[in-house]
């Protein structure tokens, strides 16, 4: 088990599923058992307070989760401040789901190291092929930001889920507009006109 702690508020989780003590559990699994979550959850909470000093108590917790790999589980928790006076712990499990479907994306990366980094994540999940994702992918910098263009994107490919469930941990997902495209090309920088995925990982 991995505690990356990215806030004072927000910690990351990577448990390879041989850790779990039970071997059936999932992603989905760990979503629907209540009992075996909640136990689960409570070894996660003692280790993070021990290992990066993020305490939970009297706090909100949701508790967002993807698979990453076959055998590997990612649990990103972020803690909120209760109203109430009580200690007891909140939890909020929430599975990590996209359902969009618009052809044409826009990922914004607030550095390109973030960019790299998640270009390399991408390359770790061996079920996604990034010629499926899109016709064409494309970066640009503008403002002190990246952005990941795909147009014409396969709102149909299988495995796009994978592509989102990676966006959300190291990017965020913008609404696509003519206008603000429009804004990309006219003020921004075309760092890939093409491949951008593959081109940023290698």
């Amino acid at each position: 088990m991995k505690i990356e702690k990215l806030t004072e508020n927000k910690i990351r989780v990577i448990i390879n599923s041989d850790e779990l003590p039970l071997k059936d559990l999932n992603v989905h699994s760990i979503m629907t058992k209540a009992i075996e979550t909640q136990d689960i959850f409570g070894i996660i909470l003692k280790k993070a307070e021990k290992e990066a000093n993020f305490y939970t108590d009297g706090c909100k917790l949701l508790i967002e989760a993807f698979s990453s790999l076959d055998d590997v589980l990612v649990f990103t928790i972020t803690k909120f401040s209760s109203d109430n006076e009580t200690k007891k712990r909140k939890l909020i499990a929430k599975r990590k789901s996209f359902t969009c479907t618009c052809k044409h994306i826009v990922c914004q990366f607030e550095n390109f190291d973030t960019f790299y980094d998640f270009c390399a994540h991408i390359k770790s999940l061996r079920k996604l092929d990034t010629t499926k994702l899109a016709k064409n992918i494309a970066l640009y910098h503008w403002k002190d930001n990246y952005y990941l263009v795909l147009r014409n994107s396969n709102t149909q490919y299988e495995n796009m889920d994978l592509f989102y469930s990676a966006l959300s941990e190291f990017g965020k997902l913008l609404s696509f507009s003519e206008h603000f495209e429009s804004k990309l090309l006219e003020h921004g920088k075309v760092l890939i006109k093409k491949n951008a995925i593959d081109i940023g990982r290698d």
